[in-house]
């Protein structure tokens, strides 16, 4: 496996978005293409290395993610393989997070469907939450697990409205803890050695944050900009959005759970 950094460095991305070319001697897999960028197009071809690829692979379709899987597939002929195709009105705080509207794969991957090659298996993960297609994949042959944006070792997710679901995501949470895969690679930031303990403690952290709105509505904090202001002091202005996102798809979870409720444009406690 071998992993290439592109080169789209942001507060959201941290050091750029990971592709990984997985295989050995034989036909290789391509996840997560990245954006496209005609360097890190050949920066993957190069680690490639003449070798046939069998399958593009893209976890979800944010434009860090998955617009390199055309260009891509041009250059070596290899089907498009993994997430459904997805396109809506983004309200989230970032660019680089708008979907991928020219997105068109050969093969959707359901639940526990795989991809195979020359002594390696991808086998796809539904774990919706951070976007509604988001998969993970899993290669049983090392124990890995190929997280995307699901779980990262650097950050917690963004998980941002009305395509990102905060249910969903705990509910794919609790779905990786049941597993027992050794590593995972996520597509930004370092490997995680120890997934199930980060698993655990990404549970409790949104677990807290759930109190802590509760309390701040207690305290007359009753719309999200007030409640962000008085849990994440000291955030960097650019990070703003994705913590105002992250309280609303708090906020719409315990709303369905009969916690809380909207009221003239206001959050009262039940």
């Amino acid at each position: 496996m071998t992993r290439v950094l592109a080169r789209n460095a942001s507060p959201y991305t941290h050091t750029g978005t990971q592709s990984f070319v997985v295989g050995g001697s034989g036909a290789v897999a391509v996840i997560d293409p990245g954006p496209v960028d005609d360097r890190h197009l050949d920066a993957i071809l190069g680690a490639v290395a003449g070798r046939e690829v069998a399958a593009i692979l893209c976890t979800h379709t944010h434009r860090d993610h998955s617009p390199g899987a055309k260009p891509l597939a041009e250059r070596t002929g290899a089907a498009i393989i993994g997430c459904a195709a997805l396109t809506m009105d983004d309200a989230g705080p970032r660019a680089d997070a708008a979907f991928d509207i020219d997105y068109r794969p050969d093969r959707v991957l359901a639940d526990g469907e795989a991809v195979a090659g020359d002594g390696w298996t991808l086998v796809a993960v539904a774990t919706p939450g951070h976007t509604s297609n988001h998969l993970a994949f899993a290669l049983p042959e090392s124990g890995a697990l190929f997280s995307g944006d699901h779980v990262m070792g650097w950050s917690t997710t963004i998980v941002s409205p009305p395509d990102g679901d905060m249910g969903d995501y705990m509910a794919s949470l609790d779905k990786l803890l049941g597993r027992e895969d050794r590593i995972y690679y996520p597509a930004h930031g370092d490997a995680v050695d120890n997934p199930r303990r980060l698993v655990r403690g990404m549970l409790g952290h949104r677990r807290q944050r759930e109190g802590q709105i509760a309390r701040a509505i207690e305290r007359g904090a009753h719309d999200v900009p007030a409640m962000v202001a008085g849990m994440y002091v000291g955030l960097h202005p650019q990070l703003l959005g994705a913590a105002e996102r992250s309280v609303l798809a708090h906020l719409i979870d315990m709303e369905r759970r009969g916690i809380v409720r909207q009221e003239g444009g206001t959050w009262q406690r039940m």
